[in-house]
């Protein structure tokens, strides 16, 4: 196991797995993430212009780094369906190094200064 200060988890949900995989797709072909996960079924509860509201989504779980956060939610804003959607992040504190490797390995870092 190794301390991973760099790597980040970010949640988003997404009303339907075609609008998850055009995300998922549109992250990992400019190296925002090395992986994303969709977990489809998930049945959200929340409240939304002043009621309380519940829906059929799809979760992604995307795998990056701390230095692509930024592009990452940009990308997320520009294209997700939803007027507000959700885009929370959750460091990572250790993991298997030879995962963590792979997944520094496969998201590219932007230019730097």
């Amino acid at each position: 196991m190794k301390a991973s200060p760099q790597h980040r988890l970010v949640l988003i949900t997404a009303p339907d797995l075609k609008s998850a995989r055009a995300l998922a797709k549109a992250a990992l072909t400019r190296r925002l993430a090395a992986c994303v996960n969709l977990v489809p079924g998930i049945e959200s509860h929340y409240h939304w212009q002043g009621t309380i509201e519940r829906s059929r989504e799809v979760l992604l779980i995307l795998k990056t780094t701390a230095r692509r956060l930024r592009e990452l939610e940009a990308l997320t804003l520009k294209e997700h369906p939803y007027d507000t959607p959700e885009f929370l992040v959750l460091s990572v504190t250790a993991g298997a190094q030879k995962y963590l490797a792979w997944l520094s390995a496969n998201v590219s870092n932007p230019p730097g200064p």
